[in-house]
């Protein structure tokens, strides 16, 4: 009322005011570390599939849509690029291709048509199991990030 004073219905008024600006500006924040969260998880996950698609063909050296086990053995000596994706690609199963005396036991872990080769379908399969596991360690590291930043 611009008398100079401030009572108590003017008090109360300023501090709900103030009150509610704090809390839309956290739920901005809220909003923009989601949308952040969001656009990163889509970014990996586009960039994963990807490198997950070159390396299946990286490794498939007849085109024959299937992973014989000779090309696995081949790639995983020779090819860095394949040796790189594997070791880092989260997914156990793939990873014991790295390992001569773990690729038996992993071929027929993957294998689950038990045709002796791995399809595109039981590939990708394995592949969404190890993104899933990056995106939980994604997810992970952001918490720590967020934590670190509001301590």
């Amino acid at each position: 009322d611009r008398d100079g004073e401030i009572d108590a219905n003017e008090w109360e008024l300023a501090i709900e005011t103030a009150l509610q600006n704090k809390l839309d500006q956290r739920a901005a924040a809220r909003v923009a570390q989601a949308e952040a969260a969001a656009k990163e998880i889509a970014q990996f996950t586009g960039e994963y599939l990807s490198a997950a698609r070159k390396c299946f063909e990286m490794i498939d050296k007849d085109n024959s849509g299937t992973l014989e086990k000779k090309e696995i053995v081949k790639s995983v000596k020779e090819d860095t690029d394949v040796i790189d994706f594997l070791k880092n690609c989260g997914e156990e199963n793939l990873q014991f291709l790295l390992h001569p005396p773990r690729l038996d036991k992993a071929l027929d872990a993957l294998d689950t048509d038990k045709s002796g080769e791995l399809d595109v379908n039981e590939w990708e399969d394995a592949i969404n199991r190890g993104l899933a596991k990056r995106l939980s360690q994604l997810a992970d590291e952001r918490e720590r990030r967020e934590r670190a930043a509001a301590a």
